[in-house]
């Protein structure tokens, strides 16, 4: 019954509160970072690696928030992929690289656009193909296995907290319990 349930959980989702959000980039940065295969930010530059955040901080109507994938529960980047590398694991969306022929459909449909699709070596021009593959965001999943983080690179390094990395089911039951406190206090006073 419990891996049953499991099975059933809604992908876990970043949240960016947007009252919050100071639009500094930080997690643009810290973002691009993580998977940036084990260099820190310096090292990352030097070695002229291509830092390339899977997060946006988009500006609109005086509203400033991070903007990434939202892992939706019906993808249609998971519906249009002819090669099978955008799928549903593991309470996510997920792009094999490996599988990714850059073909940009993904990108296309993407309702947030939010996946990219771009080359993680620099072309010297003498390759036959631009090696290309869609990123999104991963939910740091090699960088917290790897530096032990429970958080994503985002959550972390966010300085007012704007970002978080939610489960729905908590979430939903955090609600309920907010407003049912709010119901009790406002009937507190009631005899029917």
């Amino acid at each position: 019954m419990a891996a049953e349930s499991q099975a059933r959980r809604e992908n876990v989702i970043i949240y960016a509160d947007p009252d919050r959000c100071m639009g500094c980039h930080s997690c643009e940065i810290a973002c691009a970072v993580s998977h940036a295969e084990g260099h820190d930010l310096f090292s990352a530059v030097a070695a002229r690696l291509p830092l390339q955040p899977r997060n946006h901080v988009v500006s609109v109507d005086g509203v400033t928030m991070p903007l990434q994938c939202r892992q939706c529960e019906d993808a249609p980047c998971t519906a249009v992929c002819p090669t099978g590398a955008c799928r549903q694991t593991d309470g996510m969306v997920e792009i094999i690289g490996q599988h990714c022929i850059g073909c940009k459909l993904c990108a296309m449909v993407c309702p947030f656009g939010v996946i990219t699709v771009k080359a993680e070596v620099a072309a010297d021009g003498t390759a036959l193909t631009n090696h290309g593959i869609a990123k999104k965001c991963d939910l740091c999943t090699d960088w917290r296995a790897e530096t032990g983080a429970e958080e994503t690179a985002c959550v972390q390094s966010c300085p007012t907290k704007a970002i978080q990395l939610v489960d729905l089911d908590e979430y939903r039951k955090a609600l309920r319990e907010a407003r049912a406190r709010e119901l009790v206090e406002a009937t507190r006073h009631i005899r029917l």
